[in-house]
């Protein structure tokens, strides 16, 4: 019997445990006795959560909470709001903030840090996630905001990442064709130039979801960015630096424009991609014959693909390819969540260092649900193999971005850029669209 499985066994119900201490070889059990010898002393104590999860995603990340608990003597407490943007600036601004919030998005962390609201989390929290994960500077990037002192400190923890930078595809009609995967993004336009001179059509493309209608297209836009230009500029984009009206910018959205504005290259016309709902759009590489060869979708999108499809075999994906002369690095566009810390309270602390713990990564990677650049685990601990391909990306990343509509301000990432891209593909240039949305990121100066 491990250390692990005695503490864990003393005064906690292994049917609370989703895997049992010990029991799963793909787990290093040992960094929980490690976290244990350096955090035991919180006997006692308790931590309050606020988090986005609810369902299902509740009930995985709660699957952690009773080794913490074990570990350090502490109860958490997790409660999750579908209102959580809205919830945690009330209970903050009131002064009464749970001790840890988990973001969904960095924008709405740097705002409370700016106000003063978040506790940083010290250097060597930003030199473990450089240390530690893949592309870590990126991520050290992330999780780092102006503080009310006016200073940039280390505030928030990613934990859990989603990945964008996918195509999806039917290995049996790549089969059939005799298409190969492309490798580079120059294979990739090669491969949609043979698909529509073989008389077929490379992509199925849709925009349409309802008021939000036109976010598809932003995606695209922000994996074209990261593969044309630099994360610098990237970065400079999304807070407006790089002015949306500038030629780098410009030439992404024209980019998006060779996929999908091209009659040949998409499924029903190039008419047809704005009111093409996204979530029927993927269901063309189904048909037969295929309406389509390639999605370019999120890793959720397999949500809505017919029922019983199984991913390996009757659907699968590969990585949306950087350039062939390697300039660009090996760019991953994609989300996450970041946990940060807003009271004194040590448990908090500690949590924050539970995290960085590989168990609690494998934990959650041996259920499913969950993906991490953490260099540190086994990824034989993933649940299943769609997964573990997924978490390879992560790993190859040279550079991860989050998705740019989401770190801009919501008039533009959720409003001007959405509505300028349906303009776009309904036949405006990409100048004018662009100017269009520059005009509006003006007026919030």
């Amino acid at each position: 019997m491990t250390t692990a499985l005695m503490f864990l066994t003393t005064g906690h119900a292994l049917a609370e445990m989703v895997i049992e201490p010990g029991s799963d070889d793909r787990i290093n059990w040992q960094s929980l006795d490690e976290f244990k010898a350096a955090h035991g002393d919180l006997q006692g104590q308790e931590l309050d959560l606020l988090g986005p999860w609810l369902g299902p995603d509740q009930e995985l990340f709660t699957s952690l909470l009773p080794y913490f608990e074990a570990a350090t003597g502490a109860k958490v407490n997790y409660s999750g709001s579908d209102s959580f943007e809205q919830q945690i600036v009330i209970d903050s601004e009131a002064g009464s903030p749970p001790d840890i919030a988990i973001f969904p998005q960095p924008g709405l962390a740097a705002d409370l840090a700016r106000k003063g609201h978040l506790r940083p989390l010290g250097d060597e929290t930003g030199q473990w996630l450089r240390d530690n994960y893949a592309a870590g500077e990126s991520w050290a990037a992330l999780s780092t905001y102006m503080g009310e002192d006016g200073s940039e400190h280390v505030y928030a923890f990613p934990f859990k990442a989603d990945v964008k930078s996918l195509v999806w595809y039917v290995p049996e009609n790549f089969e059939d064709a005799g298409y190969e995967v492309p490798r580079t993004y120059e294979d990739l336009k090669a491969l949609t130039e043979q698909i529509a001179a073989d008389g077929e059509t490379p992509w199925c493309i849709g925009l349409g979801s309802g008021g939000a209608t036109g976010w598809p297209a932003t995606d695209w836009v922000e994996d074209l960015m990261l593969r044309l230009n630099s994360p610098e500029d990237y970065d400079a984009w999304t807070t407006n630096d790089l002015t949306f009206n500038d030629p780098k910018v410009v030439k992404a959205i024209e980019e998006f424009g060779w996929f999908s504005k091209n009659d040949d290259f998409v499924a029903n016309g190039a008419d047809a991609v704005a009111s093409t709902d996204f979530r029927e759009s993927p269901k063309g590489l189904f048909d037969s014959p295929p309406a389509c060869y390639m999605h370019r979708q999120a890793s959720f999108i397999p949500s809505f693909f017919p029922e019983g499809t199984e991913i390996g075999l009757d659907a699968d994906f590969f990585y949306f390819p950087a350039p062939a002369d390697g300039s660009m690095g090996q760019p991953v566009l994609g989300g996450g969540t970041l946990f940060a810390v807003l009271s004194d309270n040590p448990a908090a602390m500690a949590f924050v260092d539970f995290l960085k713990t590989p168990a609690a990564h494998e934990i959650w990677m041996a259920q499913k649900g969950f993906l991490t650049p953490y260099q540190g685990v086994n990824p034989e601990a993933y649940g299943d193999e769609t997964l573990k391909k997924m978490g390879d990306i992560l790993l190859s990343a040279t550079t991860f971005r989050f998705d740019g509509s989401d770190l801009m301000p919501g008039a533009i990432g959720a409003g001007a850029f959405w509505t300028g891209m349906v303009d776009f593909v309904g036949g405006k240039s990409a100048q004018e669209v662009a100017d269009s949305i520059q005009q509006t990121w003006a007026t919030l100066n």
